[in-house]
């Protein structure tokens, strides 16, 4: 079978494609054939040496998958040969078929295809345990999400609406905030033309934001979170600039506000029974158009270079996926 491999760290036109052994399924696994690869940005980190995980070469980027289930290994009862399916694997999803644990999958609704669901898991997975399970947003409160086009950004607008918040969009170009107005967001803020501290102060009013979504990083975290309203709390999704703020916690201590950490991989690798609860929400919500999983572009296996250079230089808008 054909993989997309990384055989050495560096950038995207390091990468190779290569015939690798199909997989089979030991005890508690499954062999998945994927119909769909979905890319993220820290795909262009991990196949440079610069993210926290670094997996041993030659190894496939794309740690979220969907596609159908060709054979179980023994003592797997919850799936079996022919159901359809989505997983995540932190690396390893960019090849025509792949061995996964049992554990790590959910079914499919019948209506949802392949690309919006294997673009579903990460960001929406991420963009939900961060404002479900670690800010406890509440209808009514305001949001305020950098980053606003990304895939994690576009999964946090659309779902802090449905859980009944006015969200704010902070992007870098007008074309990205029209984008996230067209997916829900109340109100939008070009950081690159304007002040961010400012607008945010004004759009929060006396109160302040309630709740920052922050994947970005950079010289925009402490500006957003100036803007935090009393008991606020500021979600650390991560660094997309590359560049990790250094907060001043005075401004923790005068606000009483929380600065939460969203480390989503690894709560669903200590939690597997609530992340399936949680990608069951939003498969459904998904399935029934309450959710985009806005696909902005689908590219075969082979031109994975480029869906990865496209990533890079922040030219998508949803999510890029790869198809074998």
């Amino acid at each position: 079978m054909k993989a997309l491999l990384c055989t050495r760290l560096g950038g995207p036109d390091h990468l190779e494609m290569r015939d690798v052994p199909d997989p089979s399924a030991r005890a508690g696994e499954t062999v998945v054939r994927v119909e769909a690869a979905a890319l993220n940005f820290f795909d262009t980190l991990l196949i440079a040496g610069k993210y926290q995980i670094k997996p041993e070469l030659p190894f496939s980027p794309a740690a979220e998958f969907a596609g159908t289930v060709e054979a179980v290994g023994p003592g797997v009862t919850a799936v079996a040969p022919g159901d359809r399916v989505a997983g995540y694997m932190a690396y390893g999803a960019a090849r025509e078929r792949l061995a996964v644990a049992a554990d790590q999958l959910v079914r499919l609704p019948d209506n949802l295809d392949a690309a919006r669901a294997a673009g579903l898991i990460v960001t929406y997975g991420t963009a939900y345990y961060a404002l479900k399970d670690r800010a406890q947003l509440r209808a009514g409160e305001t949001l305020a999400v950098l980053g606003a086009s990304g895939g994690v950004g576009l999964a946090a607008i659309e779902l802090g609406k449905i859980m009944g918040a006015r969200v704010i969009a902070c992007a870098s170009t007008a074309d990205k905030l029209d984008f996230a107005r067209a997916h829900g967001a109340d109100e939008a803020v070009n950081y690159a033309a304007d002040d961010l501290r400012a607008a945010l102060k004004r759009l929060g009013g006396e109160h302040g934001i309630d709740v920052v979504f922050d994947p970005v990083g950079g010289p925009h975290s402490e500006a957003a979170l100036r803007s935090l309203a009393w008991q606020g709390r500021f979600l650390v999704i991560g660094f997309a600039t590359g560049d990790i703020p250094k907060l001043p916690l005075n401004l923790v201590l005068l606000k009483s506000c929380d600065v939460r950490g969203v480390y989503w991989g690894n709560w669903l690798a200590r939690d597997g029974e609530a992340h399936r609860a949680n990608m069951g929400e939003l498969l459904a919500w998904c399935a029934t158009g309450k959710l985009s999983a806005h696909v902005h572009a689908v590219y075969p296996l082979a031109r994975g270079a480029e869906a990865l250079h496209a990533l890079q230089d922040r030219a998508v808008m949803g999510k890029v996926v790869l198809r074998p």
